[in-house]
């Protein structure tokens, strides 16, 4: 399906999250959270914070749709990127907390997706120009990550353990990451800019098999913080409806 524009892609967005839900599957923690952020782009481009609002809408478009095709190939069985299928395989697990499902899902599609969707809107010499528009959305990112850690803490009472464990706050962490990934996704997007699409093969190729890897350790980062993920986790809520409609308000 190709989508044309954001409000094809909230409506599919929330379609995902509403099957999510009724089929108890953890694919919705990140969906939900995913549609919140599109909301908040979406607004952003309406209210004219960024120079070229005709390109961010069609960069927005180009972006969900990586992650509508990877769910979309996920539920049918088909294969998916490796970074997709490190986190697509994780929402059948029990023992990752919230915050793992949140942040596995952001580095897939911002450190693999991100880069590709704009070296896909901004080609060639046109990339230079996007990079100050590039740069707002983490601004508008940054404003959104409190809301989602105090939605988090409703349903895992315990998530300030990563406060202790990690020496910062679970915002923190989640603004942190998102930036990294930003930074990332930015050099792989000038990479692929410079290059015809015919050759972009074997770099994203590297870069997904990087992606696959971080996601691995992002979902089992060693025995120290995993006895301490697990004690968060013994205090999550197992109900995932409950979750996905928390993440989604």
């Amino acid at each position: 399906m190709s989508l044309n524009s954001i409000d094809e892609v909230l409506i599919e967005l929330g379609l995902i999250v509403d099957r999510a839900s009724e089929d108890n599957s953890r694919v919705g923690y990140f969906a939900a959270m995913y549609r919140k952020v599109t909301v908040a782009i979406k607004e952003a481009i309406d209210a004219g914070i960024f120079d070229d609002p005709r390109r961010m809408s069609q960069l927005d478009v180009v972006f969900a749709q990586r992650y509508i095709t990877a769910v979309s190939d996920f539920t049918a069985g088909n294969r998916t990127t490796d970074a997709w299928d490190v986190a697509f395989r994780a929402v059948g697990q029990w023992r990752p907390i919230i915050v793992q499902h949140l942040l596995v899902g952001m580095s897939a599609h911002i450190n693999l997706d991100l880069g590709i969707a704009a070296a896909t809107v901004a080609p060639g010499a046109d990339i230079v120009a996007l990079e100050g528009d590039f740069t707002k959305i983490n601004e508008v990112l940054g404003r959104l990550v409190d809301g989602f850690t105090e939605d988090v803490a409703e349903v895992s009472p315990w998530v300030g353990l990563l406060d202790r464990m990690g020496g910062r706050s679970d915002s923190a962490l989640i603004k942190f990451s998102i930036e990294v990934a930003r930074i990332e996704a930015w050099d792989l997007a000038l990479q692929l800019a410079q290059l015809p699409d015919t050759d972009w093969e074997p770099i994203i190729a590297a870069r997904d098999r990087w992606t696959s890897g971080f996601g691995d350790v992002l979902l089992r980062p060693g025995w120290f913080f995993s006895a301490g993920l697990l004690a968060i986790r013994l205090r999550e809520s197992n109900n995932i409806q409950r979750v996905i409609n928390v993440l989604s308000e």
